[in-house]
């Protein structure tokens, strides 16, 4: 790999690295000859911070020839990025180091022997910055422990606030939402109460997947709020990690069981439902070990972007994964609505499945790509409306999933008159003209 490729290669890692929170990290670097190695990016505000502090720092080659002042730290924008890869084009400059579109934070030339280095630097412009490691020797290999830790000061006590700008409120937005989520549950109990006679086992595991999903959010509200506070999370992230696991997994087993009418249609899964079940569970697992590689280690790792690729994968075949029990359930209602003669029964049944099939559809496409893309293109000041936009799209399918597959005391499939069937019959020739 060419230099000039190499520095194509940085910008793919700048455009994949979605925002980190950027708490104070501890990063190991053995033995590395990349051109290229990003840390962490944050939005400053105007009263920016970033303390760097770097020992352990071994060179492949220390030949006093070299022209060290090519390698060493800056804090780049991605906009100011992409004039220095045109730079490096044009031969304007031939190291990233030597533009004046960057700011440099620290280069090996001051280490005059040293092995070690503190570095504070203060940043005035509001602006999202990445910080960057550069080595435009060659032939050189860099080992060091790189610890950073970048942070806004807040009001006249200039408390630090290390949250990224965009990102400072997301402890009470979590918050927020765990409290709707443990209401949520405690109407569901309510009603699973109320109708009792009529619920179902998939009414109880609906249950499950809420309080572990307020859990969840109750723990990440805390985890970002200690993070803001003291640039680490003491021990939340852990418990954020487990609920999230069984969070995943429960969520998508819900899917596949309601999608299958399991429980409240039928007491059993059949052999190719219980293959999805099979798929989905395991790869859920492989998703939840990728996105904790993915959060704590950071860009800097030189097999981040396979496990970043590893997780969307997963992530893809689980999405994909769950829509086919639904698929077959509503295959079979089409022609059990041709055949045993409850056509009204079978149409209501179909038409809920239909909605089901077209809201997971809805939910995955939001969730996945449309909260992406409000990353991509919202302001680094107001990130935090990426995570509204996404959690909300939960709320609403948990509250429809809730709504539709409630129990209820009479059940609407067996109260229907002669009208109704021969509505429905009518209904369900017309169908017969329409694929799926």
């Amino acid at each position: 790999m060419d230099f000039s490729k190499s520095f194509l290669f940085s910008l793919f890692l700048f455009v994949l690295f979605s925002v980190s929170l950027a708490e104070i990290r501890f990063n190991e670097i053995r033995s590395d000859a990349r051109p290229i190695i990003p840390f962490d990016e944050f939005g400053f505000t105007h009263r920016g911070r970033l303390e760097l502090n770097v020992s352990k720092i071994k060179l492949s080659n220390r030949n006093p020839d070299l022209d060290f002042s090519k390698v060493g730290f800056f804090l780049c924008t991605r906009e100011s990025w992409l004039h220095v890869l045109q730079q490096l084009e044009d031969s304007e400059v031939t190291c990233a180091l030597q533009s004046d579109l960057i700011k440099h934070v620290y280069t090996f030339n001051k280490l005059n022997g040293k092995s070690e280095f503190s570095a504070l630097y203060v940043e005035n412009d509001s602006d999202q910055f990445t910080l960057v490691f550069a080595n435009c020797l060659q032939q050189v290999e860099v080992s060091m422990d790189v610890r950073s830790a970048m942070y806004n000061l807040e009001g006249r006590s200039n408390n630090r606030d290390y949250l990224s700008a965009g990102k400072t409120v997301l402890p009470r937005v979590y918050f927020l939402f765990s409290l709707i989520y443990f209401v949520l549950a405690g109407l569901w109990i309510h009603v699973l109460y109320k109708k009792r006679s009529t619920v179902f086992r998939i009414h109880f595991f609906m249950l499950a997947v809420v309080v572990m999903k307020a859990l969840n959010l109750l723990c990440e509200a805390e985890d970002k709020s200690y993070i803001k506070r003291t640039g680490s999370a003491h021990g939340w992230d852990v418990l954020f990690y487990i609920f999230s696991f069984f969070k995943g997994i429960m969520l998508f087993t819900l899917i596949v069981l309601i999608g299958t009418g399991w429980s409240f249609l039928k007491p059993y899964l059949q052999d190719k439902e219980k293959k999805v079940l099979m798929i989905v569970i395991p790869l859920q697992v492989v998703a939840n070990i990728a996105q904790v590689v993915i959060d704590e280690t950071g860009p800097y790792g030189q097999d981040w972007i396979t496990w970043k690729q590893v997780f969307l994968l997963v992530d893809v075949i689980c999405c994909c994964a769950v829509l086919f029990p639904i698929v077959w359930s509503i295959k079979n209602l089409r022609e059990a609505a041709r055949t045993d003669g409850k056509a009204a029964v079978n149409l209501m049944k179909l038409t809920l499945f239909r909605q089901y099939y077209i809201v997971v559809i809805c939910y995955i496409y939001f969730t996945r790509v449309v909260v992406y893309a409000l990353e991509t293109i919202t302001s680094y000041k107001y990130l935090w409306t990426s995570v509204v936009a996404g959690e909300l799209a939960s709320l609403a399918f948990y509250v429809f999933t809730g709504y539709k597959f409630k129990p209820e005391a009479h059940n609407p499939y067996f109260v229907i008159d002669d009208e109704e069937e021969e509505a429905a019959s009518e209904a369900l020739k017309l169908e017969e003209e329409f694929e799926l």
